[in-house]
């Protein structure tokens, strides 16, 4: 136990040793008071905006009733056609092989079939020809998705990044909602 105990002289000489020292992590010496931390107001008040203690406001989350959400960067605005070429250059810079797919039903999980566990309809789109090998440039992609829309208007339709040395898929985002996903209740 006393060799674990250091003199403040050892500390110091730690200290001025050599650069290579001088990054390590000084001693553990307490907490500090109470006094150093803001005071924050309690409020019952749920209709104001949260706030994390600071300067930043919290963002509120999206409602689970009535909105449901999809998958990777669905809680964003629809994404215009330069936004959607920035996300497949991604994919394509990452290595991974974009494919495309659509769902004229509701492009939800949903139960219809089965009732059991772990069993969800809705689960697998149907495949926009086939997975694009070999693709490139974003802008292939985007035209494949501006087909997709002329072929299938009231479909959802999604891009889905495989990496085809660990077979997984990598990222899945919808590109393209039909219009009567705005107007439905």
């Amino acid at each position: 136990m006393a060799s674990s105990i250091l003199s403040s002289a050892a500390v110091a000489s730690v200290n001025s040793a050599s650069p290579a020292q001088a990054s390590m992590v000084a001693p553990f010496t307490g907490l500090k008071s109470a006094a150093a931390f803001p005071v924050t107001r309690k409020n019952n008040d749920i209709t104001t905006l949260a706030s994390n203690g600071g300067r930043v406001q919290c963002m509120k989350v999206w409602p689970p009733l009535g909105l449901k959400k999809f998958e990777t960067l669905s809680y964003l605005p629809d994404m215009s056609n330069e936004q959607l070429g920035k996300e497949v250059d991604y994919l394509l810079r990452k290595g991974w092989i974009p494919c495309i797919e659509f769902d004229i039903h509701s492009g939800f999980v949903y139960r219809e079939n089965h009732r059991s566990p772990g069993y969800y309809d809705g689960r697998y789109w149907t495949m926009w020809k086939l997975p694009m090998f070999g693709c490139t440039d974003s802008s292939q992609v985007v035209n494949e998705i501006e087909e997709a829309k002329k072929e299938y208007p009231d479909a959802y339709i999604r891009v889905i990044g495989f990496d085809n040395v660990r077979q997984v898929q990598c990222i899945s985002f919808i590109a393209y909602k039909p219009p009567r996903f705005y107007t439905s209740p």
